[in-house]
Protein backbone atom coordinates (compact mmCIF):
# COMPACT_ATOMS: atom_id res chain seq x y z
CA UNK A 1 0.00 0.00 0.00
CA UNK A 2 0.95 3.62 -0.48
CA UNK A 3 2.60 5.12 2.60
CA UNK A 4 3.22 8.70 3.77
CA UNK A 5 5.77 10.46 1.58
CA UNK A 6 4.97 8.28 -1.44
CA UNK A 7 2.99 9.41 -4.45
CA UNK A 8 0.69 7.19 -6.47
CA UNK A 9 3.36 6.37 -9.06
CA UNK A 10 5.79 5.00 -6.47
CA UNK A 11 3.75 1.80 -6.23
CA UNK A 12 3.56 1.21 -10.00
CA UNK A 13 6.06 -1.66 -10.29
CA UNK A 14 4.66 -3.55 -7.29
CA UNK A 15 1.01 -3.11 -8.22
CA UNK A 16 1.64 -3.92 -11.87
CA UNK A 17 2.76 -7.42 -10.86
CA UNK A 18 -0.29 -7.82 -8.64
CA UNK A 19 -2.71 -6.67 -11.36
CA UNK A 20 -0.99 -8.99 -13.83
CA UNK A 21 -1.64 -12.01 -11.60
CA UNK A 22 -5.20 -10.97 -10.81
CA UNK A 23 -6.05 -10.43 -14.47
CA UNK A 24 -4.62 -13.85 -15.35
CA UNK A 25 -7.08 -15.39 -12.90
CA UNK A 26 -10.03 -13.32 -14.09
CA UNK A 27 -9.38 -14.06 -17.76
CA UNK A 28 -9.11 -17.78 -17.02
CA UNK A 29 -11.90 -18.27 -14.50
CA UNK A 30 -14.32 -15.36 -15.09
CA UNK A 31 -14.11 -14.44 -18.77
CA UNK A 32 -17.49 -12.68 -18.67
CA UNK A 33 -16.66 -10.49 -15.66
CA UNK A 34 -16.74 -6.73 -15.33
CA UNK A 35 -13.57 -5.36 -13.73
CA UNK A 36 -13.12 -2.23 -11.60
CA UNK A 37 -9.47 -1.31 -11.01
CA UNK A 38 -8.69 0.62 -7.82
CA UNK A 39 -4.94 0.15 -7.25
CA UNK A 40 -2.65 3.09 -8.01
CA UNK A 41 -1.57 4.48 -10.34
CA UNK A 42 -5.11 3.56 -11.30
CA UNK A 43 -5.15 5.16 -14.76
CA UNK A 44 -2.08 3.21 -15.87
CA UNK A 45 -3.24 -0.05 -14.30
CA UNK A 46 -6.69 0.29 -15.89
CA UNK A 47 -4.96 0.72 -19.24
CA UNK A 48 -2.79 -2.34 -18.57
CA UNK A 49 -5.76 -4.48 -17.54
CA UNK A 50 -7.59 -3.51 -20.74
CA UNK A 51 -4.61 -4.36 -22.91
CA UNK A 52 -3.98 -7.66 -21.15
CA UNK A 53 -7.57 -8.87 -21.38
CA UNK A 54 -8.26 -7.40 -24.83
CA UNK A 55 -11.96 -7.26 -23.96
CA UNK A 56 -14.45 -4.60 -25.10
CA UNK A 57 -13.57 -1.39 -23.27
CA UNK A 58 -16.94 -1.18 -21.52
CA UNK A 59 -16.03 -4.12 -19.26
CA UNK A 60 -12.84 -2.85 -17.59
CA UNK A 61 -12.90 0.51 -15.85
CA UNK A 62 -11.14 2.34 -13.04
CA UNK A 63 -12.32 4.14 -9.92
CA UNK A 64 -10.91 7.59 -9.20
CA UNK A 65 -13.19 10.41 -10.31
CA UNK A 66 -15.99 9.49 -7.92
CA UNK A 67 -13.55 9.56 -5.00
CA UNK A 68 -11.94 12.84 -6.09
CA UNK A 69 -15.39 14.38 -6.66
CA UNK A 70 -16.52 13.22 -3.20
CA UNK A 71 -13.47 14.85 -1.65
CA UNK A 72 -14.07 18.12 -3.49
CA UNK A 73 -17.73 18.05 -2.44
CA UNK A 74 -16.70 17.55 1.18
CA UNK A 75 -14.26 20.46 1.10
CA UNK A 76 -16.90 22.72 -0.49
CA UNK A 77 -19.39 21.74 2.22
CA UNK A 78 -16.84 22.53 4.94
CA UNK A 79 -16.05 25.89 3.34
CA UNK A 80 -19.62 27.02 2.66
CA UNK A 81 -21.79 25.25 5.26
CA UNK A 82 -24.09 24.07 2.46
CA UNK A 83 -25.31 20.49 2.84
CA UNK A 84 -23.10 17.99 1.07
CA UNK A 85 -26.34 16.39 -0.15
CA UNK A 86 -26.84 19.42 -2.41
CA UNK A 87 -23.29 19.48 -3.80
CA UNK A 88 -22.30 17.73 -7.02
CA UNK A 89 -18.64 18.00 -7.98
CA UNK A 90 -17.00 16.94 -11.23
CA UNK A 91 -13.36 15.87 -11.27
CA UNK A 92 -11.94 14.31 -14.44
CA UNK A 93 -8.51 13.46 -15.84
CA UNK A 94 -5.83 11.47 -14.09
CA UNK A 95 -5.92 10.47 -10.43
CA UNK A 96 -3.04 12.57 -9.16
CA UNK A 97 -1.51 16.02 -9.20
CA UNK A 98 -2.86 16.73 -12.69
CA UNK A 99 -6.47 15.77 -11.97
CA UNK A 100 -8.93 18.18 -13.58
CA UNK A 101 -11.57 19.55 -11.18
CA UNK A 102 -14.19 21.47 -13.15
CA UNK A 103 -15.72 24.38 -11.18
CA UNK A 104 -18.05 25.14 -14.11
CA UNK A 105 -19.66 21.72 -13.68
CA UNK A 106 -19.48 21.67 -9.87
CA UNK A 107 -22.74 22.84 -8.37
CA UNK A 108 -24.75 23.42 -5.21
CA UNK A 109 -28.38 22.63 -6.07
CA UNK A 110 -27.61 23.37 -9.71
CA UNK A 111 -25.76 26.65 -9.05
CA UNK A 112 -22.12 26.63 -10.15
CA UNK A 113 -19.64 27.24 -7.35
CA UNK A 114 -18.23 30.00 -9.56
CA UNK A 115 -21.30 32.02 -8.51
CA UNK A 116 -20.90 31.17 -4.82
CA UNK A 117 -17.16 31.38 -4.14
CA UNK A 118 -14.34 33.69 -5.17
CA UNK A 119 -11.60 32.34 -7.44
CA UNK A 120 -8.95 32.22 -4.72
CA UNK A 121 -11.17 30.04 -2.52
CA UNK A 122 -11.97 27.76 -5.46
CA UNK A 123 -8.27 27.42 -6.27
CA UNK A 124 -7.52 26.47 -2.65
CA UNK A 125 -10.30 23.86 -2.62
CA UNK A 126 -8.99 22.38 -5.87
CA UNK A 127 -5.46 22.16 -4.49
CA UNK A 128 -6.71 20.51 -1.31
CA UNK A 129 -8.57 17.98 -3.45
CA UNK A 130 -5.38 17.20 -5.37
CA UNK A 131 -3.58 16.74 -2.04
CA UNK A 132 -6.47 14.82 -0.46
CA UNK A 133 -4.91 11.38 -0.65
CA UNK A 134 -1.64 12.55 0.88
CA UNK A 135 -3.53 14.41 3.61
CA UNK A 136 -5.32 11.20 4.62
CA UNK A 137 -2.11 9.17 4.44
CA UNK A 138 -0.40 11.57 6.81
CA UNK A 139 -3.29 11.24 9.25
CA UNK A 140 -3.46 7.43 9.05
CA UNK A 141 0.34 6.99 8.93
CA UNK A 142 0.59 3.22 8.52
CA UNK A 143 -2.05 2.48 5.90
CA UNK A 144 -3.39 3.94 2.70
CA UNK A 145 -6.82 5.49 2.24
CA UNK A 146 -9.47 2.78 1.97
CA UNK A 147 -12.82 3.87 3.41
CA UNK A 148 -13.76 6.47 0.81
CA UNK A 149 -12.38 4.43 -2.13
CA UNK A 150 -14.49 1.51 -0.89
CA UNK A 151 -17.59 3.71 -0.84
CA UNK A 152 -16.82 4.92 -4.37
CA UNK A 153 -16.42 1.37 -5.67
CA UNK A 154 -19.75 0.45 -4.05
CA UNK A 155 -21.44 3.21 -6.05
CA UNK A 156 -19.98 1.77 -9.27
CA UNK A 157 -20.87 -1.83 -8.44
CA UNK A 158 -24.46 -0.92 -7.55
CA UNK A 159 -24.80 1.06 -10.78
CA UNK A 160 -23.76 -2.00 -12.79
CA UNK A 161 -25.52 -4.74 -10.80
CA UNK A 162 -28.80 -2.82 -10.54
CA UNK A 163 -28.57 -1.24 -14.02
CA UNK A 164 -28.98 2.24 -12.56
CA UNK A 165 -27.63 4.15 -15.56
CA UNK A 166 -25.68 6.47 -13.25
CA UNK A 167 -23.72 9.33 -14.80
CA UNK A 168 -20.39 9.19 -12.98
CA UNK A 169 -16.75 10.17 -13.56
CA UNK A 170 -14.87 6.92 -14.17
CA UNK A 171 -11.65 5.82 -15.84
CA UNK A 172 -12.21 4.21 -19.22
CA UNK A 173 -10.31 3.67 -22.45
CA UNK A 174 -10.72 6.48 -24.95
CA UNK A 175 -10.91 5.95 -28.70
CA UNK A 176 -10.89 9.51 -29.96
CA UNK A 177 -13.11 11.08 -27.32
CA UNK A 178 -11.77 14.37 -25.95
CA UNK A 179 -9.08 14.18 -28.66
CA UNK A 180 -7.36 11.25 -26.93
CA UNK A 181 -6.79 7.63 -27.97
CA UNK A 182 -5.07 4.56 -26.51
CA UNK A 183 -5.29 5.86 -22.96
CA UNK A 184 -7.35 5.19 -19.84
CA UNK A 185 -8.42 8.40 -18.10
CA UNK A 186 -11.29 9.78 -16.06
CA UNK A 187 -14.29 11.07 -18.02
CA UNK A 188 -18.06 11.23 -17.40
CA UNK A 189 -19.70 7.92 -18.29
CA UNK A 190 -23.08 6.24 -17.96
CA UNK A 191 -22.74 3.07 -15.87
CA UNK A 192 -25.29 0.29 -16.24
CA UNK A 193 -25.59 -3.46 -16.62
CA UNK A 194 -23.21 -3.37 -19.58
CA UNK A 195 -20.54 -1.49 -17.66
CA UNK A 196 -19.52 1.73 -19.39
CA UNK A 197 -22.53 2.17 -21.65
CA UNK A 198 -21.82 5.69 -22.84
CA UNK A 199 -19.03 8.27 -22.69
CA UNK A 200 -20.27 11.84 -22.30
CA UNK A 201 -18.14 14.45 -24.04
CA UNK A 202 -18.32 17.83 -22.35
CA UNK A 203 -17.78 21.02 -24.31
CA UNK A 204 -14.51 22.08 -22.69
CA UNK A 205 -13.17 25.60 -22.70
CA UNK A 206 -9.65 25.97 -24.10
CA UNK A 207 -8.28 26.11 -20.55
CA UNK A 208 -10.15 22.95 -19.50
CA UNK A 209 -9.01 21.10 -22.62
CA UNK A 210 -5.41 22.11 -22.00
CA UNK A 211 -5.60 20.84 -18.41
CA UNK A 212 -7.13 17.56 -19.60
CA UNK A 213 -4.45 17.13 -22.29
CA UNK A 214 -1.71 17.80 -19.73
CA UNK A 215 -3.19 15.16 -17.45
CA UNK A 216 -3.37 12.71 -20.35
CA UNK A 217 0.26 13.33 -21.24
CA UNK A 218 1.37 12.47 -17.70
CA UNK A 219 -0.55 9.19 -17.87
CA UNK A 220 0.93 8.36 -21.27
CA UNK A 221 4.45 8.98 -19.98
CA UNK A 222 3.81 6.41 -17.23
CA UNK A 223 2.27 3.98 -19.70
CA UNK A 224 5.48 4.17 -21.71
CA UNK A 225 7.36 2.88 -18.65
CA UNK A 226 5.48 -0.43 -18.47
Amino acid sequence: PRKPGMDRTDVLAINLKIIDEIMDGIIKHAPDAYVIVVSNPVDVLTYYANKKANWPRNRIMGQAGILDSMRLSSFIAMETDYSINDIQAMVLGGHGDTMVPLPRFTTVSGISIEHLLDQNTIDNLIQRTRDGGAEILNLKQKSSANNAPGAAVTIMVEAIVHNKHRLLPCITMLEGEYGQSDIAIGVPVMLGENGVEKIIELNFTDEEQQAFDTSAQVIKSLINEI
